[in-house]
């Protein structure tokens, strides 16, 4: 439900909050009043086309605010969550803030809960918030597109019309894979010999992932191991072979060490010394040693290694594929050969499974058509019962279902759309394109006080219902929105006293001189008792309100109450 509307800054307007409650709430003023400035505002920030003419004359920017508490569960709150926005929830319902800014340069802003989002997004949330009927029809559910979701709202074949969603989604999906299995064998078939002759060829080399690069680094250390082979070998005879000095220090040592104790400040060092030198020499005769070990290969190793990776780029030429491609090359041709010779009993299962699907799908599209087309019979005798109140005794309300099983769709093969005949002898049409301006209204309210709140926002606003009626139709409008009123919440800009005399919520609309007259403001003003009897006697009499206008005014109050 709508709680607070706030305006700033736009024409005529430089700051307005207005509180609205639950039921009906009527909006009434003398014409010029600002009464379309406020619906333009409206509808601004639920996502209406921006306009840089509504920002107030000498500044930047204008703005407007519109406060919802949506119930948990409403298609406006799944909107937000899709969409990733945080709320500020409880139990049982949300809070949304819908604001949009439109700069003077006729640049737009839109922001739910203060998070900035793009236009589209908060036209969705108006759409599922706000239904507005009127000068603003575009915002209506006069849309053909939805007369088909009314419809099955008002029998209440929703839940039919979710299982034949999953139908559609199961029979799609079976398509697609025999669509898929097709497509292969078709392609397979085509290349059959070529595809035999590779798989066999690619089967027999059994490349493998990372294989290249393991041997292509396997063969340059063999290669540069048999460079450094000699060196290495003539390195170790230096230290440890024929020509090593170590025997003879050695040798040197143990001469020292006898004389060590005639002179041992003299022999000690020089001993210690050498036999440091010693030691680094065994030391360096062990990594020579195991160097060697590390050089030595098998050239018959070699030899296999350069010889794979010859053939494994080979295959890469051939095939056009990088040698690490070869494996998943070699099992996609595989899988490709055995559906060739598998493929025809593949075949047949999935043209059983999708004609299986296509048959559970197409018995519950025809059964939910059957059902449209039986409710659809109940829809139009109940609006037709609200017709005649309405001065539109003569006319006449349909709803056509045409079905065509070679168009299905998620939600079957029915194209629903409302029709409507003026008068006996004209031809029936669509309802937005044969009502006027005043019919389409009547039509569209007793469709949506026979639609109660199924199928309808949560709030819903009509723009001068009763223009060009008046007496008993006026009365029989203002009944209606009143009975609609019980289930969702109505706000009506209206003229008529009649409809002004049964609202929950009397709001007055009004044009205030300022600065001594140099600029007008538009004011809205909750009435209370008093002051609501004196405008609905205002709107009976016109500028000058008399005691017999007073006393109408109270008779409609009474029996408004009745």
């Amino acid at each position: 439900m709508l709680a607070r509307l706030s305006i700033r800054d736009i024409v005529l307007i430089e700051r307005l909050d207005i509180e609205f409650s639950r039921g009906l709430a009527v909006l009434t003023g003398e014409t010029g009043a600002g009464k379309s400035i406020l619906l333009d505002a409206f509808a601004l920030a639920l996502g209406g086309r921006g306009d840089a003419g509504l920002v107030r004359h000498g500044v930047e920017q204008g703005q407007v605010t519109a406060v919802f508490d949506v119930p948990k569960g409403h298609p406006a709150a799944a909107i937000l969550s899709d969409n990733g926005l945080d709320d500020s929830s409880s139990e049982d319902s949300c809070e949304m803030i819908l604001r949009r800014v439109q700069l003077a340069d006729g640049r737009t802003r839109a922001f739910i809960n203060d998070q900035s989002i793009s236009v589209q997004t908060l036209k969705a949330v108006g759409t599922a918030l706000v239904e507005i009927h009127g000068q603003h029809d575009e915002r209506a559910l006069v849309d053909a597109s939805t007369h088909r979701r009314l419809l099955d709202a008002f029998s209440g074949l929703e839940k039919e019309v979710g299982s034949l969603e999953k139908l559609w989604d199961a029979r799609r999906a079976a398509n697609t894979l025999l669509d898929e299995h097709r497509a292969a064998m078709e392609r397979a078939a085509r290349e059959a010999d070529y595809l035999r002759h590779a798989a066999d060829e690619l089967k027999a080399l059994k490349p493998k992932d990372g294989e290249e690069t393991a041997l292509a680094g396997r063969r340059t250390t063999m290669m540069q191991g048999e460079k450094i082979a000699a060196d290495l070998r003539e390195a170790q005879d230096a230290v440890s072979g024929n020509h090593s000095p170590v025997a003879a220090l050695a040798a040197a040592v143990r001469r020292l060490e006898r004389r060590a104790g005639n002179s041992p400040t003299l022999v000690e060092p020089a001993v210690k010394a050498i036999d440091v030198a010693i030691n680094a020499l065994e030391e360096a005769d062990q990594h020579l040693t195991a160097a060697l070990i590390a050089a030595d290969f098998d050239p018959s190793e070699l030899e296999r290694i350069e010889e794979r990776l010859f053939a494994l780029r080979a295959a890469s030429r051939k095939y056009a594929t990088p040698v690490d491609g070869l494996a998943a090359l070699a099992a996609k041709y595989a899988a490709d050969v055995a559906l060739i010779d598998a493929g025809a009993g593949q075949l047949k299962k999935l043209e059983a499974a999708a004609a299986e699907a296509d048959k559970h799908y197409s018995a519950a599209a025809t059964k939910l058509s059957a059902a449209r087309t039986k409710s659809a019979e109940k829809l139009n005798k109940a609006v037709n019962a609200e017709l005649a109140p309405l001065k539109l005794e003569r006319a006449k309300f349909m709803t056509q279902v045409d079905s065509d099983p070679a168009s299905p769709g998620p939600q079957g093969f029915d194209r629903v759309e409302f029709w409507v005949q003026t008068n006996p002898g004209t031809k029936p049409g669509p309802l937005m394109k044969v009502a006027s301006g005043g019919e389409l209204s009547r039509f569209l309210l007793a469709l949506k006080v026979v639609l109660s709140d199924r199928g309808s926002a949560p709030t819903l606003v009509f723009d001068e219902i009763d223009t060009g009626v008046g007496g008993a139709v006026a009365d029989a409008i203002g009944a209606r929105l009143a009975r609609l009123a019980g289930k969702v919440q109505v706000m009506a800009v209206t003229h008529a006293p009649q409809v002004a005399a049964r609202a929950d919520q009397h709001l007055l609309i009004s044009k205030d001189a300022l600065d001594k007259g140099k600029r007008v403001a538009t004011r809205v003003s909750a009435l209370a008792a008093d002051h609501r009897r004196e405008e609905i006697a205002r709107m009976l009499a016109g500028a000058e309100i008399t005691a017999e206008a007073r006393a109408a005014a109270d008779r409609l109050l009474r029996a408004a109450t009745a």
